[in-house]
């Protein structure tokens, strides 16, 4: 059996986590489409539903007021900050969020703010108020972070007060709307020393959960592999996870024919060469950049949507699971526009709360845990199997990307009693017996 936990660098450095978060899936919201409303207090009401399903970390999109200088669309990115202190009207007001905060709680879940700290919109009071903490040309102009991103302009952290102030700013949310963390926006285009010196700072208010969009084995931000710094050390001193960005275009390449499923092995095994055991990565098959600019997971994965949604699950790592994804959504929000999410009676809710609660409550499949067993399976090149394994206590995960139905020899470690959470039933593997897995279909076993 191999030990996925195993690591030659151990002693680098060790991601200390919330205990709340070894067990977590996280859940992004955003709140313009996620009701007629597009407030807090509409979006607070689906927070029992999203506990039953197993959600535990509520991650909100930015809640400021946005630019109007250079808005795109109506009503503009909400990644385009002009307050950082503020609340957008479109959402409600402070008290709102503390409310939904408060009752998040009350249900178990943690709360997470989107942070952008690398960029402001044009007509952020600080342009004006300090220009000296913004990046400029050689003919002194305000430059966007990327040529794209022309609602937005970069800020300068070589300078020391606007740390001081971005530190604060931090801290006031922390303070006034007790949320337990960030996802933080680009996070490796900004320092991590400020990272690590505004964490030092929060940590003394309220243990949090820092989630960085970044990843170190694949370029984000719209960066090309020349730009991207692959050595940022988020995860040293100031995040707990960043995001898991290769193993999700390396299963839109898999959907693609472009990669084979073997492929999964060797990202594993890349993730285990950069990183020591404590430190796990989010997966998804969609969020609101892959929604809107990538596609749905429909165009994209096709007919292994599902397949590829367990995946994301059920390996090691913190699943992410985006607003409609239990209503399988299948068009492309609007990013700039009011664009609500039709419901349609939550189809796979089911779907998605017995992989969470899986995911909630199975010893085996606790996030960084060290002393649990990742055990590949052999398989047919269309077939992907593993199981995790602590104690007595395993989950086997199959996955079929085949149009047709596919067998799976079983190794000895497979022999038992199983119940098969998807059927309903129990399952008693013999000694050289096959398992059956359907067309783009999925068999997930557990024993505890």
């Amino acid at each position: 059996m191999s030990d996925y936990a195993a690591h030659p660098d151990a002693h680098r450095f060790q991601v200390r986590h919330p205990e709340w978060a070894a067990n977590a899936t996280i859940y992004e919201v955003n709140l313009r489409q996620y009701t007629p409303e597009g407030t807090f207090r509409a979006f607070e009401e689906h927070l029992p539903r999203l506990a039953a399903m197993g959600v535990s970390i509520v991650w909100l999109m930015p809640i400021h007021p946005i630019g109007e200088v250079g808005r795109k669309g109506t009503l503009g990115s909400q990644y385009a900050v002009r307050d950082y202190l503020g609340v957008n009207p479109e959402f409600g007001t402070l008290d709102d969020l503390r409310h939904l905060v408060q009752t998040a709680h009350g249900l178990g879940m943690q709360v997470l703010l989107d942070w952008v700290a690398n960029h402001t919109s044009w007509d952020n009071p600080l342009v004006l108020e300090h220009p000296e903490w913004y990046q400029r040309n050689a003919a002194g102009q305000l430059l966007p972070p990327v040529p794209d991103w022309t609602d937005v302009v970069a800020l300068n952290y070589q300078n020391r007060e606007l740390r001081r102030y971005m530190t604060d700013v931090l801290l006031y949310w922390v303070r006034e709307a007790d949320i337990d963390g960030y996802r933080c926006d680009v996070a490796g285009l900004v320092p991590t020393d400020f990272w690590d010196e505004a964490r030092q700072e929060l940590d003394q208010v309220k243990p949090l959960f820092m989630l960085a969009e970044w990843d170190e084995l694949y370029p984000s931000g719209g960066l090309s592999w020349e730009d991207f710094n692959s050595d940022t050390r988020l995860l040293e001193n100031a995040f707990n996870m960043t995001f898991g960005l290769r193993l999700h275009y390396l299963l839109d390449h898999i959907a693609e024919d472009k990669q084979p499923l073997s492929d999964i092995a060797v990202y594993l095994a890349a993730e285990r060469a950069k990183y020591p055991p404590s430190v796990y990565l989010m997966h998804f098959t969609s969020n609101h950049d892959v929604n809107t600019w990538d596609g749905t997971e429909y165009e994209r994965l096709g007919p292994l949507a599902l397949a590829f949604a367990v995946l994301t699950v059920l390996l090691p790592g913190m699943p992410l699971v985006y607003s409609g994804q239990e209503a399988a959504l299948s068009k492309r929000l609007a990013f700039f526009d009011k664009d609500p999410i039709d419901w349609q009676d939550f189809p796979l809710q089911d779907f998605y709360t017995r992989l969470l609660q899986l995911k909630r409550h199975h010893p085996a499949l606790r996030n960084g845990d060290t002393t649990s067993h990742f055990q590949p399976l052999e398989s047919a090149p269309e077939v992907y199997a593993f199981i995790r394994q602590k104690g007595p206590a395993a989950v086997l995960t199959v996955i079929n990307r085949a149009p047709a139905d596919r067998e799976l020899a079983l190794p000895p470690a497979a022999e038992g009693a199983w119940m098969d959470i998807f059927r309903d039933e129990m399952v008693l593997l013999r000694p050289d017996e096959k398992l059956t897995v359907s067309a783009y279909g999925w068999r997930i076993l557990t024993r505890q």
